[in-house]
């Protein structure tokens, strides 16, 4: 299975940022009740339905670390060398399963967003779907939701039959209220963006349209490659083509309005809301306590990139609002643990950093930037130009430009990180071999 992860973090901001898309912000609950995100629901749900499934996620490099913090180590992992839209994300997945990963080309592979809110139920029907497309000589096998409402914010696809597994007649774009009543009435289904085939299949028709001789061939083309979505590029245009129905729950979760409804608790954070305040959800990431007295119908977030107060229909109209902030990312999460920006001054910035236990940053050095690490909480080692040493709450460790170092947290660590120099740039890192 591909997982599509994706996302610029514009519709939950200010919980998502270009690095933090919402697949990774933790408002629901797992079987243990502790908070997860919709990456881990979703993966969660794959493994319980299926434990001997192989999930490949297709992502973009700002996303990794996200993925492993969450994921472990040990997840599958194919990275856009930069971000060209869902046909070349697609096609480089399905090439990395067979060049890399050595999957058969009559094997077939189900595609599925990471992002929608659904059942289990849902990955049997995508378990099904696969097992339909083995056995089916039609190209492309997509899975139809039928709908709850005539809604204007998905496509449609119009079905030859009523019946479970039928052709495709043809496809509608995001129709309008009256439109989508005609089209349901018709037995349409809201395309989900979930369909399978065979990897031969979708190989031969990458190679029909780009020019590439293996998986090492296309990542280097990559950034040459034409935006353009799979829909447009392969779905729409595919002649053997035909739709599964799926009866069961599903909801997108594209903003707010729509988390709100799925999340976990009202609240999250240090929050208090008074007896007025009435379908109101709130989260807080903040180190300061919100009170909020006669909110109705209403959301609330707040996290170091900054504080949205918006009533729940209006907030789904955000995106460009957010895109004129255009603040940099003041929050990340690393294979390591999270990085936050508490404080910006010229010359100088100050960043909390959370190390996990029995993880390490790269061995790396900065030419633009002075660092002094003062550790808050926790044992670890310090390597610093090759040299290590233990250290513990209270000590503080200084590293002028240049110096090769990295830290690896014996227990949970708290650092305090001030960064000193005239330019300070995330791009200001290079990487070593491990002393």
């Amino acid at each position: 299975m591909i997982l599509l992860s994706g996302g610029s973090g514009k519709r939950l901001w200010p919980l998502s940022n270009d690095i933090r898309s919402k697949q990774f912000i933790k408002l629901f609950k797992g079987d243990d009740n502790t908070y997860e995100s919709m990456v881990q629901r979703v993966y969660r749900q794959i493994m319980t339905v299926d434990p001997k499934t192989w999930v490949t996620i297709a992502t973009s490099r700002s996303q990794v670390s996200a993925i492993k913090n969450q994921l472990g180590e040990k997840v599958s992992v194919c990275v856009e060398p930069c971000r060209r839209d869902t046909f070349p994300a697609i096609v480089l997945a399905a090439v990395y399963l067979h060049d890399v990963l050595n999957v058969p080309e009559e094997e077939s592979v189900a595609v599925c967003p990471v992002d929608p809110f659904v059942e289990n139920t849902y990955y049997e029907a995508v378990k099904d779907l696969v097992k339909i497309s083995d056995k089916s000589n039609t190209n492309l096998t997509l899975m139809g939701i039928e709908p709850t409402c005539p809604s204007e914010k998905y496509g449609y696809i119009i079905p030859q039959k009523t019946d479970n597994v039928s052709p495709v007649l043809e496809f509608k774009e995001k129709p309008d209220e009256k439109t989508a009543e005609k089209y349901i009435s018709q037995g349409a289904l809201w395309n989900a963006g979930v369909f399978a085939f065979k990897l031969k299949y979708l190989i031969e028709k990458a190679h029909e349209v780009i020019d590439f001789k293996n998986y090492e061939d296309l990542f280097e083309k990559y950034d040459s490659l034409e935006k353009i979505s799979f829909d447009y590029a392969v779905v729409e245009k595919e002649k053997s083509i035909q739709v599964m129905r799926y009866k069961g729950e599903w909801k997108d979760v594209g903003t707010w309005n729509m988390m709100a409804e799925v999340m976990a608790d009202d609240t999250k954070g240090n929050v208090t809301l008074d007896s007025e305040c009435e379908n109101t959800q709130v989260v807080n990431e903040l180190d300061i306590p919100i009170l909020c007295m006669g909110c109705k119908d209403m959301v609330i977030a707040a996290s170091s990139d900054g504080i949205l107060v918006s009533d729940k229909e209006r907030s789904g109209y955000m995106k460009s609002y957010v895109e004129k902030i255009g603040t940099d990312v003041m929050f990340a999460e690393k294979s390591w643990g999270t990085y936050t920006v508490i404080d910006v001054q010229p010359g100088a910035m100050t960043v909390k950093i959370s190390l996990q236990k029995g993880s390490g940053m790269k061995y790396h050095s900065h030419e633009l930037r002075r660092e002094v690490w003062t550790i808050a909480s926790g044992k670890g080692q310090v390597v610093i130009n090759d040299k290590e040493k233990n250290v513990s709450a209270g000590d503080v460790i200084d590293i002028p430009v240049g110096t090769k170092h990295k830290i690896f947290a014996d227990t949970d660590m708290s650092i305090i990180e001030v960064q000193i120099g005239e330019e300070i740039s995330g791009k200001d890192k290079k990487t070593y071999q491990e002393c």
